[in-house]
């Protein structure tokens, strides 16, 4: 240690960005790594890389902010060896990132017009290293410094690199041997030990078979386990993106390590619609992920998908936007499994063990799979069924027992409604052109799709203002010629402003009557936006009409649940995105020049 006691001269005041001892404490790391090739010190690389990082970066930095190499090395002597270490050392140099911020460091220490023997010997020695550092003809950064340096692309690490994981796959791919004779070692032992040492190589691209000859082997016995290590680091790279899989090395990756299949499903909810997304992108992002895929192909997988979106649902108490992505996966789910039918024996119900029985059938039944004319009759049976759950519920809150129970099975029952919300958005179309008398079961089914845990009189009293709701859409789009009814349009404004601590009907609901009314509504399409502008307006909920709206256009074009004027219900549907659209527009400079103050 003595040798580099000249480091620990440096006065740190002359280095703001970088800390003497940091620095020493890594050139140390640097110096310990290459005098050894244990799995400790493997592991021991493994698990500093995410640091190591961060620090080249902050060491990236300072080299720029020097005015020449001769500068920086007066500043940090040691720089070269500890830049030289890292860049032979494999396990560092076969990371992405690192290898991309070694080449940066190297070419802010490259002088193109060299001053002084210094700066003449420093070229020198950064050519010499990158005969080393370069691994692919196609990285960018080589190709641009080995330009300037003029030295010619060579693949010896990459042949090394290349060489050592092949040497790696052969300890893996053989079945487990018998072990009849005591004497005979299994061959899954070296497993472990395979995947550990793979570990610092895992955004490595020639790392690639192995690692999905890893993930793909069968488990023949206890001794096949992969390293956690080496899990976390492939689980961390490929959520990262910094490394690309195969989709079965994907699945297989999910099998091994739930923390990665749980950090796929949470990625989807950065995509929940929000001021820059929609529905329709959401669903097209839900579509473009593996999950609903891999979920049909593996029941396993849907399972613990399916127990983190109940979690999920539960914590947010129904959030539209959760429900959007429910909708979203449990479609494209419903899509892949279709055209798995006659690949695999796994019964439906099988993947939703805790619903239901007696309504899995009847909400996972498409629209579209029977006749219009039956719709009306189903959702009255579907609601006859909820509605029976429900007061079993209630008839058991007096045993604590049977009242849990209670809980969970209507818990279980608005799961699957959130999830097979095709047939809510059937109800409420059909809310639209029935009259106030046959409205019962459908306005009883859309209460309970946005307030299940409402019981007793809340329940009561939420039928009560929805059925009002009702009766004032009907009668604002009964108008033919202006002016609309302004008590009408206030009231609607205030139902969707509700006041706290008092039971009042979800905004989402009205929000979906009020569009459903202006697109299916049997009158001239003249007053439907006037009335969308004037309540929406009125209730600043604009962005979240918009939602609705675009909700209702992608379930009707998935669903086919529309009636035999499409053309006109599409159009309709344009024309109050136009209205929303503007509106919006209108809003904006006020908006911007809010948070600028």
């Amino acid at each position: 240690m003595t040798q580099l006691q000249p480091l620990m001269q440096l006065q740190q005041t002359a280095e703001p960005l970088l800390k003497v001892q940091e620095m020493q404490f890594w050139l140390d790391k640097a110096v310990a790594w290459g005098q050894a090739d244990r799995p400790d010190t493997q592991k021991d690389t493994c698990l500093h890389l995410r640091r190591l990082r961060d620090f080249l970066q902050q060491l990236l930095t300072h080299i720029n902010n020097m005015s020449s190499t001769t500068e920086t090395m007066k500043r940090l002597p040691f720089l070269g060896q500890f830049l030289g270490r890292l860049c032979w050392n494999p396990y560092v140099s076969a990371d992405a990132i690192s290898r991309r911020l070694m080449f940066q460091c190297l070419w802010g220490l490259y002088s193109e017009h060299p001053g002084n023997a210094v700066e003449r010997k420093a070229n020198q020695w950064i050519q010499k290293v990158l005969c080393q550092l370069a691994t692919e003809e196609e990285d960018t950064a080589a190709q641009a410094l080995m330009k300037h340096t003029g030295v010619p692309s060579k693949e010896y690490h990459l042949k090394v690199l290349r060489k050592r994981v092949a040497l790696l796959q052969q300890n893996i791919g053989k079945s487990c041997r018998s072990l009849g004779d005591i004497n005979q070692r299994c061959s899954c032992d070296s497993i472990l030990a395979t995947s550990e040492a793979c570990a610092p190589l895992v955004t490595c691209p020639e790392a690639a078979p192995l690692i999905g000859a890893m993930l793909q082997q069968p488990v023949t016995c206890v001794r096949a386990t992969l390293s956690e290590h080496f899990l976390e680091a492939l689980s961390s790279a490929y959520a990262s993106q910094c490394l690309s899989l195969e989709e079965q090395t994907v699945v297989s990756l999910w099998h091994h390590n739930l923390s990665s299949l749980e950090e796929a499903v949470l990625s989807l909810l950065e995509c929940l619609p929000n001021r820059t997304s929609t529905p329709q992108r959401l669903e097209q992002n839900v579509a473009q992920s593996l999950l609903p895929k891999a979920s049909a192909q593996h029941i396993s997988i849907f399972l613990v998908v399916n127990d983190i979106f109940r979690s999920i649902l539960k914590q947010t108490e129904g959030t539209q936007s959760v429900k959007y992505l429910i909708q979203s996966f449990t479609s494209c789910f419903l899509r892949e499994l279709a055209q798995l039918k006659h690949q695999t024996s796994v019964p439906t119900k099988a993947f939703f063990p805790q619903s239901p029985q007696s309504l899995l059938v009847p909400l996972l039944t498409l629209p579209s799979e029977m006749p219009q004319e039956a719709w009306r009759h189903h959702l009255n049976w579907l609601s006859g069924s909820l509605q029976r759950l429900t007061e079993e519920e209630e008839e058991g809150d007096g045993d604590s027992s049977s009242s849990t129970r209670g809980h969970r099975k209507v818990f279980e029952a608005w799961f699957l409604l959130v999830q097979c919300a095709h047939w809510v958005q059937v109800a409420v179309q059909l809310l639209v052109t029935l009259g106030p008398d046959d409205c019962g079961p459908l306005l009883w089914l859309l209460t309970f799709y946005h307030h299940p845990t409402n019981r007793g009189h809340h329940r009561e009293l939420q039928l009560v203002q929805a059925r009002d709701v009702l009766d004032c859409l009907h009668s604002l789009f009964l108008v033919l010629a202006p002016p609309l009814p302004a008590d009408r349009l206030q009231a609607l404004v205030a139902r969707l402003s509700p006041q706290p601590q008092q039971p009042s009907l979800s905004p989402s609901l009205i929000l979906n009557l009020l569009v459903n009314f202006a697109v299916f509504f049997q009158r001239p399409l003249s007053a439907s936006p006037d009335i969308l502008q004037a309540v929406v307006d009125g209730s600043g909920l604009v962005e979240e009409a918009a939602c609705v709206l675009s909700s209702l256009e992608l379930r009707l074009n998935e669903a086919s649940c529309l009636s035999s004027d499409a053309n006109r219900v599409h159009l309709r549907i344009k024309a109050l995105q136009n209205t929303l659209t503007h509106m919006h527009a209108a809003s904006s400079p006020a908006e911007n020049q809010a948070h600028a103050l």
